[in-house]
């Protein structure tokens, strides 16, 4: 968690992907997309909020809705209030340090996000319990937008590209890229993935958004 999400990360966190931004703004883009059904007062969560980017781009979209943003790393969560603030959008703002487990339970949310964190649960069974963590706190039929690494076929070609968009923003990968994850990032087919959000009790995922290795999936608690 120092690692990935610490102090040092959590100050250059918004600037490490700066070239990259435009898969950033289309995955905002189909959230807005996916989410725009909610009522005008709707509670969302944000599991894994970061620094907070999703929040700030729905809040400027939707600008009577609430938020409760979850996030265990504490300078991150921190980046997330100040953003928030400077926004003029942290009154419509809960933040939660901690994991969604820690969540309080007894508020049935209208919607939720979740970008780029369960690719961080290693093991299959608690990945499906941390999906199945969201869906236990929204209401039947609620909308769930998920994002997430996988590698679809052929994976030479999807890897080699991936290298490609890291490089272009500054960057460089391990030359072994899926030896160097193992253990620590789980990026497994989408078809994979998909079974897992279904598994965790959501309805027919939806496959509704691919940059290279980040795809998008919008799903439902029954």
């Amino acid at each position: 968690m120092e690692e990935l999400f610490g102090e040092q990360a959590a100050e250059s966190y918004d600037g490490h992907f700066a070239k990259l931004s435009m898969m950033r703004d289309a995955l905002h883009l189909v959230t807005q997309l996916a989410l725009k059904e909610l009522p005008d007062d709707a509670h969302v969560l944000s599991v894994g909020a970061g620094t907070g980017a999703e929040i700030l781009y729905l809040s400027e979209r939707f600008p009577e809705w609430r938020f409760t943003a979850v996030e265990p790393s504490e300078p991150m969560l921190r980046r997330c209030r100040a953003k928030a603030e400077a926004a003029g959008v942290a009154s419509r703002c809960t933040f939660h340090h901690g994991f969604i487990e820690s969540l309080p339970s007894g508020v049935a949310f209208d919607g939720a996000t979740s970008v780029l964190v369960s690719q961080f649960i290693v093991e299959r069974d608690a990945r499906v319990a941390f999906f199945r963590e969201i869906a236990s706190r929204l209401r039947p039929g609620a909308p769930f937008l998920s994002a997430d690494l996988a590698v679809p076929e052929p994976v030479e070609q999807a890897i080699a590209l991936w290298r490609a968009a890291w490089r272009h923003a500054g960057h460089e990968l391990p030359e072994n890229l899926m030896e160097a994850f193992a253990g620590k990032v789980a990026i497994l087919p989408p078809s994979d993935v998909r079974d897992i959000i279904a598994d965790a009790g959501f309805t027919d995922p939806l496959l509704c958004y691919q940059s290279v290795l980040i795809h998008g999936w919008l799903s439902r608690r029954p």
